[in-house]
């Protein structure tokens, strides 16, 4: 029997990044994993990656219809879950002169609404012992420029893992929060011109205690503790950030 063997697992914004290596590592450990995304093709790719374990479901993190009717499709393909990892969430930076409502309201509804109403549906799913794992930010606690709606968004969830973790504890389930810092998932060569990309990278190194930048693989890690290993665990936040929240 493997480490995860035979568990039922639903990450959200698991098509690429931190999601996908999470749903790899548990799949690669026997577990089934039920991904979410809003991109079809990422979606694709993602399922030819992790092989029959997996089961892959187009859902907008921010519409409400869609975290209903996926509560209605895990409930259909797994019955009950021993895990559910909240990641799906995006980035933006704006200056506070420059932030607009759209983008406030973008941030929060997919980093905070959604979340808070992807917890809400699919508790009644999760089995006793279960644990849920939100995807917060090393910057809900440090003031960086040009990332005060983000920043917000993050320390929301933050304070809704120590609730909802209050919330659930009558049903014995647990909530916690994994916030990465700077790592390199790709998603900076996808979406910064090639010329400056290296030079952010070169930043984040040189600004980071331990010189470096962290891999998507470090904080699946700490994802599969806080879901499974964790018992004695609720309402606390991992940092994986080589220390850049702490030192």
């Amino acid at each position: 029997m493997t480490t995860y063997d035979g568990k039922k697992i639903v990450i959200t914004g698991g098509s690429r990044g931190i999601g996908l290596t999470t749903a790899r590592l548990f799949a690669a450990g026997g577990a089934h994993v039920l991904i979410t995304g809003r991109n079809q093709s990422a979606l694709d790719a993602a399922l030819e990656q992790l092989g029959d374990r997996a089961v892959a479901v187009r859902s907008d993190a921010a519409s409400l219809k869609d975290i209903q009717a996926l509560a209605g499709t895990v409930q259909e393909r797994f019955g009950a879950v021993d895990a559910l990892f909240v990641n799906a969430g995006v980035t933006a930076a704006a200056s506070f002169d420059s932030t607009t409502e759209e983008l406030y309201d973008a941030l929060f509804d997919i980093n905070a609404k959604g979340p808070y109403f992807t917890v809400q549906a699919l508790a009644p799913l999760l089995r006793e012992g279960s644990g849920v794992v939100l995807t917060t930010s090393v910057v809900n606690v440090l003031g960086l420029d040009a990332l005060s709606v983000y920043s917000a968004s993050k320390a929301a969830l933050r304070s809704m893992t120590r609730t909802l973790a209050r919330e659930l504890l009558p049903r014995k389930v647990r909530v916690n929060a994994v916030s990465p810092g700077p790592i390199d998932t790709g998603i900076l060569d996808r979406s910064v011109p090639a010329d400056v990309v290296e030079t952010m990278k070169d930043t984040y190194r040189s600004t980071n205690p331990m010189q470096r930048l962290g891999t998507s693989e470090e904080v699946a890690a700490a994802v599969a503790y806080l879901a499974f290993d964790a018992t004695f665990s609720t309402g606390t936040e991992f940092p994986v950030d080589g220390g850049a929240s702490q030192l």
